[in-house]
């Protein structure tokens, strides 16, 4: 997980067809470019006023890897440690590829913006042996590690938003429904491209058939992520925040969506039930934008106002 230079990208397989060794090795190759420094022209720069290492969360039965990034100190005579940041709990999007680094640009100007903390999860990744409850458990988990641990982290647990991309988002908005019920009140949540539906009606929505296979090739990707994620005979309800029984006394929730993205629709959706449910939620779309725009300033011009859009929601909401 270490950043190394001179990775080059490895092509795309036909993700229809894929072997679960090739999985592994494309998964491999994936990461270690996401954490080069070849990576950053497309995944942009971290910023200079956070700190970033590596941490390892204990938890029953596993050890999980965290990213932090700490705001550094911004004038004279200011304490270089605080013990009551808030806390923003980040979960990266790619379901079956992805790693906490590729999202360091965004949650490194969140630290520092926001002057929190930001614990990114490098959360088990859905394979064969490992579906989609694995992930929700680690978001989860490292949740209530962090805030039950305030004070060896240095955060108010009074303080705390949940954030996620794409496969992250579905991760935090479950992440959110299991707060609630845990009685962990959290000040918000943002939800950027949410995937929130891997039942069998997944696909049953405009948005799938209209950018199936531009201005990426979507839908490959989507049903290889269902068929890890749901194991046969598993109840995918259990992970669709979608379907979730009940939505409402939910953090307030911020939902941002490109248009030009396969799964815009499931957005769309979930943020119609939240406000059915009486959940407060704000939906913005960024009209030609594509799917993990986010995490792409390099290449989607609209990555750097979400960024701001997102800060603010996220400073408003954490003052309160």
């Amino acid at each position: 997980m270490d950043e190394t230079t001179d990775v080059k990208r490895p092509p795309q397989p036909d993700f229809s067809a894929i072997t679960t060794e090739e999985l592994i090795a494309y998964r491999a190759a994936e990461n270690g470019w996401r954490a080069s420094s070849a990576a950053r022209a497309l995944l942009g720069e971290p910023d200079p006023g956070a700190a970033i290492e590596w941490q390892d969360v204990a938890l029953p039965g596993r050890v999980l890897p965290v990213r932090v990034y700490r705001p550094l100190p911004t004038g004279v005579g200011e304490a270089t440690a605080r013990g009551d940041l808030p806390l923003v709990v980040h979960v990266h999007g790619g379901s079956f590829v992805g790693t906490a680094v590729q999202c360091d640009c965004t949650n490194s100007h969140l630290a520092a913006g926001l002057h929190a903390l930001v614990v990114s999860v490098e959360h088990r990744l859905v394979a064969p042996d490992s579906p989609l409850a694995n992930a929700a458990d680690d978001g989860w988990d490292a949740l209530q590690h962090v805030v039950r641990h305030a004070a060896q982290w240095g955060i108010d647990p009074a303080g705390t938003a949940v954030f996620g991309e794409s496969c992250g988002a579905l991760i935090s908005a479950l992440t959110a429904i299991r707060a609630r019920e845990a009685g962990l009140k959290l000040k918000a949540q943002v939800l950027v491209n949410p995937a929130v539906d891997v039942t069998e009606t997944m696909f049953d929505y405009p948005s799938i058939a209209e950018y199936a296979y531009s201005p990426t090739r979507a839908l490959p990707q989507l049903r290889l992520f269902q068929r890890l994620a749901v194991p046969p005979g598993a109840d995918a309800r259990a992970v669709s925040p979608l379907y979730a029984d009940d939505l409402s006394g939910l953090a307030p929730a911020l939902v941002v969506l490109p248009t030009q993205d396969a799964v815009a629709d499931h957005g769309r959706r979930y943020a119609e039930q939240l406000r059915e449910a009486g959940t407060s939620v704000r939906l913005t779309e960024y009209p030609g934008a594509r799917h993990a725009f986010l995490t792409l300033p390099g290449l989607e011009p609209q990555a750097e106002a979400a960024q701001a859009e997102i800060l603010a929601f996220l400073r408003a909401a954490l003052a309160k």
